[in-house]
């Protein structure tokens, strides 16, 4: 006789709810949730067996073309994961495409650049959509190593497909279709400067400086790469339910969590020196506060902000600015730098979140800043610091062998030692030059370490080489320098970043995480220098969105730290 079917049914649920340990699940929960009889039994029950609930794993990859905060393209990676059963947008990401162009970049190749950083999006949207969701689909996104490596591996093959066509190409003796490479503008070769007569000067100039290295060229659409592994390791840690920066902490040390962690010193862009402005003043692109050590976070920028607003005061009343001096420096120098430096000032804003301002010497924004401090009661060199980002690369003129210090005014490689070393001695309170020679001049970089390192960090930004030949080469090719400047960007990985500054503190560099070109609101640039347990973070200025946004996280993760009693 046959089974009736609704006892074959109960007895295939008996087995498959056996086979599951559903009644004795069952009956476990029951018995720790009654003698606490919680208020919501039904969520204490959800909350009970979500914990034998499958780990999520992602189930599609969503990239779209966005804007950046100076409205320009940038790439959004989001993910979304199966939790339960069920499809959950789970976090997403901003990228934007990193490039090199020059603030004083021809009209034309602005031009060039904004279009290739529009290709490069593009791709990158199509890479995300069409390969990586397929590529990705079904990993746990706490398998960030495994992630990393199918990125990689990715990338390695659109590298290996690029050559191909570029050897065809070769072969018919065709050019190289723009579409394939994303090229960065070039450095400008010696003698071949715009309005430069060719002579014997010229030659002798190209014999006496190490020429520029060629920039890298970035493959169009790898910044697909970078925001995937970001977005995957964001979604690593909502589902494990901690924050980014403990995430990236246990990542870096093998799962190992920190009793303590610091909290990067901010380098806060106060003043941005103008190159194109009528002003003379060259060497000098960024003017930065850093708080002293024994403040809180939230002192800090409290007092850089108080510094700011007398700035600004000091700005709009020149006759002040000219009161402060240096030590050794004589009176009356120090108020006719004043009195130019004030009549330079501008009340715009630069993308990086900072006063604009023209000067015509070198002091002068130093000594503007000492006043401000001056007049609050603040010892400039105890209760703050000061840091010069320096951007020489930008500045030397192939032609002479020499960088333009200011309009008119050159100085060769071993000269620019001798600036630094008189203005550091000038200034003690100057504790960090980035970028104060080109990455080509080594001798002159091991020249000013000897000279300066004792009393100021020296730090490579453009400096550094490119992240992905930093981690190619296990001894890290860097001119001798106190630390790097870190950038997450294109093809970078986040495994990528934190075997890098396991390197950097490894060799005794301190790491310094920096804003990359294109900023959005995304603030996971805070969690990853959180997390890889960096010395500075440079994220510009207190003003504009899209950076107080990274001021504000960084804020939020210091009450938590204290809070938990984990903030060292």
């Amino acid at each position: 006789m046959a089974e009736p079917q609704v006892w074959r049914l109960r007895r295939e649920a008996a087995e498959y709810y056996q086979e599951h340990r559903v009644p004795q699940r069952m009956e476990e929960a029951l018995n720790s949730l009654f003698p606490r009889r919680p208020a919501d039994l039904y969520g204490e029950l959800a909350n009970y067996f979500s914990k034998l609930a499958k780990a999520p794993v992602i189930c599609k990859l969503v990239g779209r073309k966005v804007l950046d905060g100076l409205g320009r393209p940038a790439l959004e990676v989001e993910i979304h994961c199966t939790v339960k059963n069920y499809e959950k947008r789970i976090c997403s990401t901003v990228m934007s495409p990193h490039s090199q162009i020059p603030e004083n970049a021809s009209p034309d190749t602005a031009e060039a650049g904004e279009q290739e950083r529009n290709d490069s999006v593009n791709t990158a949207v199509e890479w995300v959509n069409e390969s990586l969701n397929p590529i990705l689909r079904d990993l746990e996104p706490s398998e960030q190593c495994k992630v990393d490596e199918m990125l990689g591996e990715y990338f390695t093959k659109k590298e290996e497909e690029k050559k191909e066509i570029q050897k065809l190409q070769e072969a018919e003796g065709e050019a190289i279709p723009t579409f394939t490479l994303c090229s960065l503008p070039a450095t400008p070769v010696p003698g071949k400067k715009k309005g430069a007569n060719p002579g014997k000067k010229a030659s002798v100039a190209e014999r006496t400086i190490p020429p520029a290295e060629p920039v890298e060229s970035v493959l169009c659409g790898s910044v697909a790469i970078g925001g995937a592994s970001l977005a995957v390791a964001k979604a690593g840690a909502t589902v494990s339910h901690i924050p980014l920066y403990l995430y990236i902490a246990l990542l870096k040390c093998n799962q190992d969590p920190p009793k303590e962690m610091a909290l990067p010193l901010p380098m806060v862009t106060l003043l941005s020196c103008e190159r194109n402005s009528p002003a003379k003043l060259k060497l000098v692109k960024e003017v930065m506060l850093i708080p002293p050590v024994q403040l809180s976070l939230k002192q800090g920028i409290e007092r850089i902000l108080d510094i700011q607003k007398e700035v600004m005061t000091l700005l709009d009343h020149p006759g002040k600015a000219s009161n402060a001096q240096p030590a050794d420096s004589k009176k009356g120098k120090a108020q006719n730098t004043g009195k130019k430096a004030s009549s330079q000032a501008s009340k715009r804003i630069s993308h990086l979140g900072c006063l604009i301002a023209g000067w015509d010497h070198l002091e002068q924004p130093l000594l503007l800043i000492q006043t401000a401090c001056n007049n609050l009661g603040l010892d400039l060199g105890t209760d703050m610091h000061l840091a010069l980002n320096c951007a020489a690369h930008e500045l030397m003129d192939y032609v002479k062998g020499k960088y333009e210090i200011l309009t008119g005014t050159f100085k060769s490689p071993d000269e620019m030692v001798n600036v630094y070393e008189e203005l550091v001695n000038k200034f003690p309170s100057l504790i960090a030059l980035i970028d104060p020679l080109r990455k080509e001049d080594r001798q002159q970089w091991n020249k000013i370490c000897y000279a300066l390192g004792s009393k100021c960090y020296l730090i490579a930004e453009d400096a550094a080489t490119h992240i992905s030949k930093l981690k190619i080469d296990q001894n890290i090719n860097l001119p001798m320098c106190s630390g790097v400047v870190l950038k997450y960007i294109n093809q970078t990985k986040v495994s990528d970043l934190i075997e890098l500054a396991g390197l950097l503190d490894g060799q005794r560099h301190i790491t310094i995480l920096g804003s990359p070109d294109g900023e959005s609101s995304d603030d996971s640039l805070v969690d990853l220098a959180v997390g890889l347990g960096a010395r500075f973070i440079k994220l510009g200025g207190l003003s504009r969105g899209e950076r107080v946004t990274k001021y504000n996280r960084l804020l939020a993760i210091e009450e938590e730290l204290a809070k938990n009693r984990t903030l060292r």
